[in-house]
């Protein structure tokens, strides 16, 4: 796909910069999708954590208050890079054991009662408040310039990087795994290493790629779980790769596998970044107020709707049971995954880790967003609905 615009604001220069220098240059917060009623047997907790994982808040939070991990609820995961405020639900606790806790890394800003657990989705959409550091010196016009692009047109509803895990290559294992291809996933998996820090890590993968199996388990690393299980495996037995991979966390294989649909998906959202804000006949449009996705028979018809935002064109996080649309859009989303020797059969896959696949908006709505400079850079107030990233936006803002 060369040649292709990598912005929607190709056209308009960016800030350059950079961000997250310090927890408070990148700070979100949950929008909830309502709130807590004043009664019954769950207190949703609204946290705050710094340089915390929302597994690892909920893990440090069912430990204080004596719970059941699974019985903790959240709408959304949360970065470990940052401030994040975010809401919890807890159980058969009061809300004032919540509020008395005190936890390195996280706190308790409110504790109300309510009915129903929290669960996942159960939110509208996150609000972000980010700086970005050693800007150029107009970057306020450029930025107003961009956001102005962005309001009318959308913002590209790209996952980006952050989906790719560590070495930047968990969608290349997702593609392994469904091609059946177990030794190019435990190759991938094991990794590069020029992608990774660390003497002993970057030993650990040489001595795997040279056949030393032993001596690459020896080497690796204690915080390379995963690594290391799947090498014991090898060891026993050198050629069994599929029994070794089958050692990954069942929640690990689901991320590799999610990662390769997005990965897809932001190839066509490159592919239509000039057609973001239009639908064509054969399209499968969203509709923004419910989720609901139906076929383009009538582009013209559909495009005062289009205009209003009230619709968008989808693009596929591919499975064995996703709608494809018709005519070009069609053909596009087939040649795609052709290439990557895959059909939605491919996806069918044993051991819970089927994919059905379903319909995203190539663009989402831009929400309220604000823009200033001051002594230590611009700072950027945005929101997105739920499912959408900050790095989406920020990629057009800054650039390179």
């Amino acid at each position: 796909m060369s040649g292709e615009k990598r912005y929607l604001t190709d056209h308009l220069p960016g800030t350059g910069g950079t961000i997250k220098e310090t927890a408070e240059d990148f700070v979100v917060e949950e929008i909830p999708l309502y709130l807590p009623c004043g009664e019954g047997e769950h207190v949703y907790a609204l946290i705050e954590k710094r340089g915390v994982t929302t597994l690892d808040a909920i893990r440090r939070l069912a430990r204080a208050l004596k719970l059941s991990e699974r019985d903790v609820g959240y709408a959304g995961m949360k970065d470990a890079r940052g401030v994040t405020r975010q809401t919890v639900s807890l159980p058969r606790v009061k809300p004032e054991e919540v509020l008395a806790l005190e936890l390195p890394g996280i706190t308790v800003l409110s504790a109300v009662r309510h009915r129903n657990k929290l669960k996942l989705g159960h939110l509208a959409g996150n609000r972000f408040r980010i700086r970005v550091r050693g800007v150029v010196s107009d970057a306020l016009e450029r930025a107003e310039a961009i956001l102005a692009v962005l309001m009318r047109r959308g913002v590209p509803n790209r996952f980006g990087e952050q989906r790719y895990g560590v070495q930047g290559n968990s969608h290349l294992i997702g593609r392994a795994m469904l091609a059946g291809d177990w030794r190019a996933a435990v190759d991938l998996l094991v990794g590069d290493p020029a992608r990774v820090s660390g003497e002993a890590w970057r030993s650990a993968i040489e001595a795997y790629r040279q056949g030393e199996l032993e001596e690459s388990l020896r080497l690796f690393p204690g915080h390379c779980r995963t690594e290391r299980d799947v090498l014991q495996r090898l060891v026993k037995r050198p050629d069994d790769f599929e029994r070794a991979f089958h050692a990954v966390h069942p929640r690990l294989k689901k991320l590799y596998l999610s990662a390769c649909q997005s990965a897809l998906f932001d190839r066509v959202v490159e592919a239509r970044l000039d057609s973001l804000d239009t639908v064509r006949e054969g399209d499968l449009a969203w509709k923004h107020a419910n989720g609901a996705s139906f076929l383009v028979t009538d582009a013209a018809v559909e495009a005062p709707r289009v205009e209003s935002f009230e619709i968008s064109p989808t693009g596929p996080l591919f499975g064995c049971r996703m709608t494809m649309p018709e005519g070009e859009e069609g053909a596009l989303e087939r040649s795609l995954l052709a290439a990557e020797g895959l059909e939605p059969a491919s996806f069918d896959l044993p051991g819970g880790l089927r994919m059905e696949g379903e319909r995203r908006p190539l663009r989402v709505f831009l929400g309220e967003p604000r823009v200033g400079i001051d002594a230590e850079g611009l700072v950027l107030e945005f929101s997105l609905p739920k499912g959408s990233y900050a790095t989406a936006v920020l990629r057009e803002i800054v650039k390179g």
